[in-house]
């Protein structure tokens, strides 16, 4: 029997491995370098939504809503809504997206601002010129979204092995035959899909393959709004730079849409503040107290920071990659990976067992790696003038 091994078991290598068990793709091993969904997916803010400027993201996006649907409460998914706002600069890019996205069949519409208002009863809306809805989207835990990918996998068949790191991917006569670990022991393979985040360019490179990649330091707020808040809808503010979820009954989770100078914000994802600094906590508060000055007695209740593994295009490569036969390489997700997570389990396998995407809306040319040389990078034909790489 064939064996794949999957290295990194957070919620992208644990998706892959729930869609490659799931398809018969013979015996499949997860290696995880410390705990299961401790690096990025532990950090996430667990957004879901469809509203991509990239139409194969959108579709990706799209066809992993029915996941989070079905798996419901095991996963928290709370069906509260997502809206999008946008400023006059803006209001043109966001109905070229919509429609877009409802030509591709994701539930999305144009909504006046009175509605979003009504909506959003505690909102100022003054400078907003445009907003969008998603009915159907909302946000859920990534942790347990992926502990309940692993739980799939084990039940048929895949094992897990944590405390595991992988020291190099093993090769003979063009193509992969396994992994060494850091202990010395050598675990064969007929493949090897390499899905460790921010890590997975160390290992590819001993390859020789480049994959041009940062770890971007992401900080984020929660704020007690000084009452219980029911289910509001998410809210992608493109006017200010933030976005923003209910958290708990009466919480609030405020992330940051602005990223110009994001160079400045380069860490090593082994060692980095896991608080947010003074100065970003000023000027998210500024921003939360700007659009929601219906909050009774807002305060901050703690902060922490999380790391994106990003490319130049903070677009996700999922390919097969190098000269090397039985490589794929899925990682670059840049904060992205949760809401397509389900879908990209999908394509992977498509890759391993087809050779191909079998579906029409998420061309896999999309994401090979050769695109960073070429030039050809992955971007949204419909940009938000300063939104950065908010797509």
């Amino acid at each position: 029997m064939s064996r794949t091994i999957v290295v990194g078991g957070g919620l992208i290598g644990l998706s892959i491995a729930r869609a490659l068990t799931e398809r018969g793709a013979g015996e499949v091993l997860v290696l995880e370098r410390g705990t299961l969904a401790e690096g990025g997916t532990g950090k996430s803010s667990g957004i879901v939504r469809a509203h991509y400027g990239v139409p194969s993201l959108a579709a990706m996006a799209w066809r992993s809503l029915p996941v989070f649907e079905e798996f419901g409460d095991a996963v928290g998914f709370r069906q509260c809504g997502y809206t999008v706002l946008v400023g006059e600069e803006n209001a043109e890019p966001l109905r070229a997206n919509i429609a877009t996205h409802q030509g591709l069949g994701v539930e999305a519409e144009m909504i006046d601002v009175d509605t979003l208002a009504a909506m959003w009863p505690m909102m100022h809306v003054d400078d907003v010129a445009a907003a969008a809805y998603e009915p159907r989207g909302g946000f859920a835990d990534a942790t347990q979204l992926a502990l309940h990918f692993g739980q799939l996998a084990r039940a048929k068949g895949a094992q897990v092995r944590q405390q595991t790191p992988v020291a190099r991917i093993v090769t003979a006569g063009g193509r992969v035959t396994g992994v060494e670990l850091a202990s010395g022991e050598t675990v064969e393979a007929d493949q090897v899909i390499v899905a460790a985040g921010w890590w997975s360019a160390k290992l590819v490179a001993d390859l020789g393959i480049h994959f041009p990649i940062d770890a971007y330091r992401s900080e984020l707020l929660v704020v007690d709004a000084g009452e219980l808040l029911p289910d509001l809808p998410v809210v992608s503010d493109l006017v200010s730079l933030q976005y923003c979820r209910v958290e708990g009954a009466g919480q609030f989770l405020v992330g940051n849409s602005d990223h110009d100078d994001a160079e400045k914000k380069f860490v090593d994802p082994d060692n980095y503040s896991n608080v947010a600094a003074e100065s970003s906590v000023l000027a998210y508060a500024e921003k939360v107290m700007h659009r929601f000055p219906g909050f009774p007695e807002p305060s901050v209740t703690h902060t922490y920071a999380g790391v994106y593994d990003v490319p130049p295009d903070w677009n996700p490569v999922i390919a097969p990659v190098g000269d090397v036969a039985g490589l794929t390489l899925c990682a670059g997700f840049a904060g992205h990976g949760f809401k397509i997570s389900p879908a990209v389990g999908d394509l992977v396998a498509d890759l391993v067992l087809e050779g191909d995407s079998t579906d029409p809306d998420i061309p896999a040319s999309d994401f090979r790696l050769e695109r960073f040389e070429t030039g050809a990078l992955l971007r949204s034909p419909h940009p938000y003038v300063g939104a950065g790489e908010m797509r």
